[in-house]
């Protein structure tokens, strides 16, 4: 742990992201420095880190390979204009990215988080049926319970009523397919549910309501995960790229959580033989390291834009820090690091016992339901009488402070997703202590 790290005298100034700040101000869970599995407090209190961050640390904490690109990079060039100008980094990435990805997802566009991605590929989508000559086509489909991002287009076609309701209608032309989440059918299941592929068949009645001729693209999360781990269940999946094709419709995946490694393959659509029209990311991508973000994109909806004179700007879109260097850099170096240590194969092999540990679970008190799928599961508790996500709270509260394991919390749901080098002790280690802040709680 760096001797370097003090606590700050003074937390009023920071205006914390979902978070709840007066709680926080009043008791702190403060991190001062962190390695490989493991989080530290100011005062060098050792945490187990069950959540790689927040869902993005999937090559684990300070690797030395990626520290030192960023350090390299950032003494070679700390910045290049990405608007009409390139560094080599950034090609050499996007290439890499798109060799991983199934199929002929083959064009990478940059950007700086998750929220921008989505964004991105709303605006790809849009953009696309314009230059095809099908502009009427604006319609976006999100699905309930589904997190795209904080961005306008990405709380549009989201599906948690927490991040909407504050802020309008955000894009009025937005309709959503039902969860894929029944606690009826699905409580306690292991892996991909096997009810629900007949979810996907609301998009036929979205098409019959608003015509197929006014619908630009379907987007959705192979894993819903900040709304507490709901795998995809067998074949919807399948039946939605069916549907899509049927119609014209783009289908888009939001990978910012699945992608590089948390289901056992690069992308989930590998695990799952679906090829989308888009694909976004970011997290997993430089491990956390440096924020990066971006959206792989079929060749033939890259090939339609590539048309008119050669000088001309063929989608005017794109950040300041789009393919910044030094995330480019730590890029390259986490893509090294889960080809070489075998990462993601790795999270593969840990998934049956990752899968077993978390439903030893079960049985304890308030615990409704747990899911699970790659290297991801909720423990679902009931809620406290008239204060609904209090439970969740004074769990992760416990963890932090007493059990020394930082979890994350979607409303009254727990949720488990380590970095990806976890082996079975992790495993052991995080369960014992997740149980043991349900037990205290109560």
């Amino acid at each position: 742990m760096s001797q370097s790290v003090q606590a700050p005298n003074d937390l009023e100034s920071y205006w914390m992201p979902f978070s709840s700040n007066r709680s926080f101000k009043t008791s702190p869970r403060m991190i001062g420095s962190a390695r490989d599995m493991h989080y530290f407090t100011p005062e060098g209190r050792k945490l187990i880190d069950a959540a790689a961050g927040l869902w993005c640390v999937n090559a684990g904490h300070g690797r030395p390979s990626i520290v030192k690109a960023i350090q390299d990079q950032a003494a070679e060039m700390d910045f290049s204009p990405p608007f009409q100008y390139g560094h080599p980094q950034a090609f050499q990435l996007a290439r890499r990215i798109a060799a991983l990805a199934p199929g002929d997802l083959d064009h990478v566009f940059f950007t700086c988080s998750g929220s921008e991605a989505v964004d991105t590929a709303l605006k790809i989508a849009l953009a696309y049926h314009n230059v095809t000559g099908q502009g009427a086509r604006q319609r976006l489909i999100g699905r309930v319970r589904g997190y795209h991002g904080v961005g306008f287009g990405g709380i549009a076609v989201g599906g948690m009523v927490a991040n909407r309701k504050f802020f309008g209608l955000a894009l009025p032309a937005v309709d959503h397919l039902p969860t894929t989440y029944n606690s009826t059918e699905q409580a306690f299941s292991r892996g991909e549910p096997e009810w629900g592929a007949h979810l996907a068949n609301e998009l036929e009645n979205i098409v019959g309501l608003h015509d197929a001729s006014t619908i630009a693209a379907v987007i959705v999360e192979p894993m819903a995960g900040s709304t507490g781990v709901l795998p995809a269940p067998v074949g919807y999946l399948q039946r939605l790229r069916q549907i899509c094709d049927k119609y014209g419709l783009l289908l888009i995946f939001d990978e910012v959580i699945t992608g590089f490694g948390r289901l056992g393959h690069a992308f989930a659509a590998e695990r799952y033989g679906v090829v989308p029209d888009m694909i976004c990311f970011a997290k997993g991508v430089t491990s956390g390291a440096v924020p990066m973000g971006g959206v792989i994109v079929r060749g033939p909806v890259y090939d339609a834009f590539m048309k008119g004179p050669e000088h001309a700007v063929e989608f005017m879109h794109g950040y300041t820090y789009s393919g910044h260097p030094l995330a480019c850099a730590a890029g390259l170096a986490a893509l090294d690091l889960y080809e070489h240590e075998k990462i993601f194969a790795n999270a593969s092999r840990m998934e049956k016992p990752f899968e077993e540990a978390v439903h030893s679970l079960k049985g304890l008190p308030g615990v409704v339901d747990i899911r699970n799928v790659g290297i991801a599961a909720a423990i679902e508790l009931s809620p406290r009488a008239n204060a609904p996500g209090k439970r969740g709270f004074e769990v992760m509260d416990e963890a932090f402070h007493r059990q020394d394991v930082l979890i994350r919390i979607a409303g009254d749901a727990v949720v488990i997703a380590p970095p990806l080098i976890l082996n079975e002790d992790h495993i052991g280690e995080i369960v014992d202590k997740v149980g043991k802040a349900i037990r205290a709680v109560g």
